[in-house]
C-alpha cells in the first residue's frame, strides 16, 4: 500500500466528485443512447442498410478528426473561466439539444430526405458533443496532482458512467414495446428529447462546479484566432508529435486499443448466443435477458469491480492493478463457455440454487406483472416459461474487471503522464490534446472492431435473414465470442508489462515541477 498520505489541497471535493461524475454519466449515455437508438434507423425509419452504414460510420470519421483540434483549443484557451470550462457548458447544452434534434424524423419522409438529415444532423451532434467531451476529460486529468487521488477521481466517475450502461439497454425494449409507444417511430422521437434533456441539465453541472488547474499564469499558450489559423495547425501537429514521442503513453493507447476493441469486436456477439443458440432464434423467447445481461454487467462493473481495482491500485500500483484485472477478465470470457451453455443451464435449473432464482427471484416480477402492466413497464419482467440461462450471469463478475480496470486505471495514467510531458516539454500543459488522441485511438479502434465484428460472422457463416443458424455457425461462434478479447487481452498484459511511470517516480516529476513552478 501507498506510503505517502493524499494531502488535503490534492484531495478533490465529493461535491465536485459528484459533478465530474455526472459528466461521465452523459459521457457514457449520449454515445450510449446513439448506439441503441441506431437500430431503429432500419425498423422504424425503413432505411437502407447501406445508408445505416454510412450514416454510422461518415460522422464518426469526422469525430475522430476533431477531438485534437478540440483538444488544442482547449488546452490554449485564456478567459476568466479557465480553459476548459466555457467549452464544457455550451457543448453540454448543445449536445443535448442536437441529440434530440438528430432522431425527430419520421417514416413518412423519403429515405433520402431522412438520410441527409440524419447525417448533418448527426455530425453537428457530434461536433457539439467533442465541443463537450474533450474538455471534460481534460479538466479531469487536471482536477488533483496526487498519483493515488487521481484513481480514485476516475473511480468514482466511472462508477456514475457505469449507471448509464444499466439504463440504455432497456431503451430498445421501451420503445418496441406497444404498450408503451404507438410506433416505434413516436418512441424514438420522444425517448430522445428526454435522453437530450437530461443529458443537458447534468452536462452543465462540471463546468459550474469543477475546479482545474489555475491556468492564469500558464506560459507559451497559443493565440487562437482567424489569422493564426496555419500557424496553430502547425503548432497542433508539432503537439501530437511529442504527445506520440511519450512512449508510457504510447503504451497505455496501444493497451487500450486491444482491451477495448478485443470487447468491442465480440460485445454482440452474446445477444446473438442468448437469441439463435439458446432460444433457437427466438427474440419473444430470449425476452429481457440480453437486457438483463448488459444491465447486470454495468452494475457489478460500478458497485463492485471498480471500487476494487481502485484499492488494488492503491496498494500495488496502476500497472499491477491493470495487469491483475486485466488477467481476471480473461478467466472470465473463458468461463463464457460453461455460462452460455444450454445442457449445464437446463441442469442448473434442477437444482436448489436454480429452483430459488426461479420461483424466489424471478416470481418477484412475475407476481408484480399486474403493476408493471399498469404503469407500462411489462417489459421489465423476467421470462422463465422457456428456459432460464441464469449460468450466464456466472462470467460478468470476473468479464467486468476487463473495462471496469481499464478506464479507470488508464485515465489515472495518463494524467500521470500530462505531468511527464510537462517537465520534458514545458508549458503549456497538454490535458486535452492527450485526452483527445487517447480517445481519438478509442473512436478509430471501434470503428475497426465494429467491421471485423462483421466479419468474424460472416466468416462463421452467420446469416442475417435467417430465422434459425446452423450449429457449426453459433459453435464457432462461440468460440470467436472467448477466443478474440482473450488474446487481445493478452498482448495488452505484454505491452504494460514493462510500464515504466510508477508511483515513486511519478511523485519524483510531481516535486520537481513544483520546484519549477516556484510553488509552495
Amino acid at each position: 500500500m501507498s506510503k505517502i498520505k493524499t494531502p488535503e489541497r490534492d484531495k478533490v471535493p465529493f461535491g465536485q466528485k459528484m459533478a465530474f461524475g455526472s459528466g461521465h454519466f452523459v459521457l457514457n449515455m449520449l454515445p450510449g443512447a446513439l448506439g441503441f437508438f441506431m437500430f431503429f434507423l432500419l425498423t422504424a425509419f425503413g432505411m437502407d442498410p447501406l445508408y445505416a452504414g454510412i450514416l454510422g460510420a461518415l460522422p464518426r470519421l469526422f469525430d475522430a478528426l476533431s477531438d485534437p483540434i478540440m483538444g488544442f483549443i482547449s488546452d490554449n484557451t485564456t478567459s476568466k473561466w479557465g480553459r476548459r470550462r466555457p467549452y464544457i457548458f455550451i457543448g453540454a447544452i448543445l449536445s443535448g439539444l442536437l441529440f434530440a434534434l438528430t432522431w425527430q424524423m419520421s417514416p413518412e419522409n423519403s429515405q433520402l430526405y431522412n438520410f441527409w438529415y440524419f447525417l448533418i444532423l448527426s455530425i453537428l451532434f457530434l461536433a457539439g458533443n467533442t465541443m463537450y467531451a474533450t474538455p471534460l476529460v481534460g479538466l479531469g486529468y487536471e482536477m488533483t496532482s496526487d498519483y493515488n487521488e487521481r484513481t480514485r477521481l476516475m473511480a468514482f466517475a466511472n462508477t456514475m458512467g457505469q449507471i448509464a450502461w444499466m439504463i440504455v439497454p432497456w431503451f430498445w425494449v421501451i420503445i418496441a414495446d406497444p404498450n408503451v409507444y404507438e410506433s416505434q417511430a413516436v418512441g424514438v422521437r420522444h425517448l430522445s428529447m428526454i435522453v437530450g434533456a437530461v443529458c443537458a441539465i447534468l452536462g452543465i453541472l462540471p463546468a459550474i462546479f469543477c475546479k482545474g488547474l489555475d491556468s492564469a499564469h500558464m506560459k507559451n499558450r497559443k493565440k487562437i484566432t482567424w489569422k493564426t489559423l496555419a500557424s496553430n495547425l502547425t503548432d497542433l501537429w508539432d503537439g501530437i508529435k511529442q504527445v506520440s514521442k511519450n512512449k508510457p503513453f504510447v503504451k497505455l493507447c496501444g493497451a487500450t486499443f486491444l482491451v477495448f476493441n478485443g470487447f468491442q469486436m465480440v460485445a454482440a456477439f452474446s445477444v446473438y448466443i442468448i437469441v439463435f443458440y439458446m432460444y433457437n432464434g427466438s427474440y419473444a423467447n430470449a425476452g429481457t435477458w440480453p437486457a438483463w445481461f448488459s444491465t447486470i454487467t454495468a452494475v457489478i462493473t460500478a458497485f463492485v469491480v471498480i471500487p476494487i481495482i481502485s484499492a488494488m491500485a492503491n496498494k500495488w500500483g496502476k500497472r499491477k492493478a491493470f495487469i491483475i484485472s486485466t488477467v481476471i477478465s480473461i478467466i472470465g470470457y473463458i468461463l463464457k463457455w460453461w455460462g452460455f451453455n444450454n445442457e449445464l443451464n437446463q441442469e442448473f435449473n434442477q437444482t436448489a440454487a436454480g429452483q430459488f432464482l426461479n420461483n424466489g427471484v424471478a416470481s418477484v416480477f412475475n407476481n408484480i406483472d399486474p403493476f408493471l402492466e399498469s404503469v407500462g413497464m411489462t417489459w421489465f419482467s423476467i421470462d422463465t416459461t422457456h428456459g432460464s440461462p441464469w449460468l450466464i450471469f456466472m462470467p460478468i463478475p470476473f468479464i467486468a474487471f476487463g473495462l471496469g480496470g481499464l478506464f479507470t486505471l488508464m485515465m489515472s495514467m495518463t494524467a500521470d503522464v500530462c505531468d511527464l510531458d510537462e517537465l520534458e516539454n514545458g508549458m503549456p500543459r497538454k490535458e486535452g490534446t492527450f485526452g483527445a488522441i487517447y480517445w481519438w485511438m478509442v473512436k478509430i479502434g471501434q470503428s475497426i472492431a465494429l467491421f471485423l465484428g462483421g466479419l468474424v460472422l460472416k466468416l462463421v457463416g452467420f446469416i442475417s435473414e435467417a430465422e434459425v443458424q446452423a450449429a457449426e455457425t453459433m459453435y464457432s461462434l462461440r468460440i470467436a465470442d472467448i477466443v478474440i478479447p482473450s488474446i487481445t487481452a493478452a498482448i495488452a498484459i505484454w505491452i504494460m508489462y514493462k510500464y515504466s511511470l510508477n508511483e515513486t517516480r511519478a511523485r519524483e516529476i510531481k516535486a520537481e515541477l513544483v520546484n519549477r513552478r516556484g510553488e509552495l
